[in-house]
């Protein structure tokens, strides 16, 4: 994997010169300033400070782009990683946080040197979306109190909703109008523009401005220390049995989450650009970063959709673009934390809001329920449920067993198509032929035969219409367990006893060899199976006269 690396790294640079050094540097400031908005407000909803959203986006900017295993990824605090903090933040407080970061960090990068890159893509597309829905709705409903300017309890996103019953809800008309001002800013900002400047960077702009100019009465951010190595931030003397106890699950979700986000915005990017992205190399990338991050007063980050497609979208080149863009929030952190720390809570929040409702993936919830995809919706609701009440890692394993049991009920589904056989339609003129199989009847199996279809299989013996020969076609039949293996049994026996003679057809291998393992193969006899219905239809059988089992 080292040597991929830095083949990737001697193949991306190749040629490098001025003209692509200042694409990159160019690219690098227009996603600093995508970036700068989202890092504060990502810092604040995850439950730590403005200032760890933004030490978050320099340290993953210069280390995660680094590693990347693709050139154009763009890593730093994302609204769904910070959607699963608050309530890690509520019961572990930022130590847990930190130590949880940690952990995940380990073991995305274990992932990566383990090469299970291709793990997550066997997450169906529906749950995905599900959580991804799900986390926008929680991202929504933890902005309520900044966005509005009231106070509630709790240590989920449900029971701060549910805590406005008992605290009551006050709304701070000042702090809402903010929020509004910077929703509406952004949704009626033409896109054309916006590729340019982003909305949301203006829109804040704009909101600080007025505040400090009218000495607004509205919660701000705060002050933003100027250093990479806050108070706040990972102490090795925090690192006990008992934490790292109650923090393995979170952090499991942390990871996981971590390695969807960074692999599908990798794939993504990667129709992009042309350029694959090699998702061992990214796990690596993401696991270090991750380690490192805590140590710095960091949250956990990962590959940002958002981001990569400005960069790519900018003219990225290499790397370059992503470590730049850290660069130029570092100069931001020392020149503008004065200004920074005078932002409206409630501007955050208005950013937040319009960032939730973006994040939902409408074409594809729009073609599932238009095209009435009734096993993908399922997955879908399901999964956004579970994200909202439970959380991320339960709401995946729900997700997935949902999906598992719908491919399982799909891939079981038998057809069995009956035709009555025509002999000159067959191309047989031997009278002899003819008067034997007047009244066979050829039975059609396309699907597994397996525990689902058994009683489909054991009806056959009543769909037969009068025939004295039956032909079971299983060319189709790619799978035979035993509990359809004792049904077969059962059927052989029952139309041998009704003298009904039975032949097989064109059975491929694995169905031969399932045959002979159960025995079935030698209990219905060699002679009874053939390679096509017409060598059954060109060989005199004899009719089996009805008997006894």
């Amino acid at each position: 994997m080292f040597k991929e690396f830095t083949n990737d790294l001697r193949n991306e640079f190749k040629g490098y010169n001025s003209s692509k050094l200042i694409k990159d540097l160019l690219a690098g400031i227009t996603v600093a300033a995508v970036a700068l908005p989202l890092a504060l407000a990502f810092g604040v909803s995850s439950g730590a400070d403005a200032a760890a959203g933004l030490i978050t986006a320099i340290i993953a900017g210069l280390v995660m782009s680094f590693l990347a295993g693709g050139y154009y990824q763009i890593s730093g605090p994302t609204g769904a990683m910070a959607a699963i903090l608050t309530s890690l933040v509520a019961s572990y407080g930022l130590d847990g946080v930190f130590v949880a970061t940690l952990i995940a960090g380990i073991i995305i990068l274990l992932a990566g040197i383990f090469k299970l890159g291709m793990l997550t893509s066997f997450i169906p597309t529906p749950v995905i979306t599900g959580f991804t829905s799900g986390i926008a709705v929680i991202i929504a409903l933890g902005q309520i109190d900044n966005f509005f300017g009231t106070h509630s309890e709790g240590t989920t996103a449900i029971d701060k909703l549910l805590s406005y019953g008992r605290l009551g809800f006050s709304p701070d008309m000042t702090s809402v109008l903010i929020g509004l001002f910077v929703v509406v800013f952004m949704v009626v900002f033409p896109k054309k523009w916006n590729a340019v400047v982003p909305a949301s960077l203006i829109s804040i702009i704009i909101a600080t401005a007025i505040s400090m100019t009218m000495k607004l009465d509205v919660a701000v951010v705060g002050a933003i220390p100027q250093t990479l190595m806050p108070e706040n931030s990972l102490k090795l003397s925090a690192i006990n049995m008992d934490t790292l106890y109650g923090l393995i699950t979170p952090a499991f979700s942390i990871a996981i989450l971590g390695m969807i986000e960074s692999l599908l915005c990798g794939a993504s990017a990667g129709q992009m650009t042309g350029v694959r992205m090699r998702s061992n190399q990214e796990l690596i990338a993401q696991g270090v970063g991750n380690i490192i991050l805590p140590f710095f007063g960091g949250i956990p980050a990962t590959a940002a959709i958002a981001r990569t497609s400005v960069a790519i979208k900018s003219g990225a080149q290499t790397r370059l673009t992503g470590m730049f863009h850290a660069v130029g929030l570092l100069i931001a952190m020392f020149a503008l934390a004065p200004v920074m720390s005078q932002i409206p809570m409630a501007a955050l929040a208005g950013v937040l809001m319009v960032t939730a409702w973006r994040m939902n993936e409408w074409h594809s919830i729009k073609y599932m329920f238009s095209h009435k995809f009734k096993g993908a919706i399922a997955e879908f609701i399901a999964t956004m449920f579970a994200t909202i009440i439970f959380d991320l890692t339960i709401a995946i394993v729900i997700g997935v067993l949902l999906g598992l049991i719908v491919l399982v009920v799909r891939l079981s589904r038998i057809e069995i198509h009956y035709q009555k056989v025509d002999m000159k339609r067959a191309g047989i003129d031997d009278e002899n032929l003819r008067e034997r199989y007047s009244n066979a009847m050829v039975a059609y199996i396309t699907g597994p035969m397996i525990f689902a279809n058994t009683q489909k299989i054991a009806d056959i013996e009543y769909s037969l219409e009068g025939a004295d020969t039956l032909i079971l076609s299983m060319r189709g039949v790619s799978n035979i367990d035993i509990s359809s293996a004792e049904t077969v049994r059962t059927l052989v026996e029952n139309l041998r006893v009704k003298g009904i003679d039975i032949a097989f057809s064109g059975l491929p291998e694995t169905t031969v060899e399932m045959f002979k393992r159960t025995d079935l193969y030698d209990f219905i006899g060699e002679e009874n199976f053939y390679w096509s219905a017409e060598n059954i239809l060109r060989t005199k059988r004899p009719v089996p006269a009805m008997h006894t089992a």
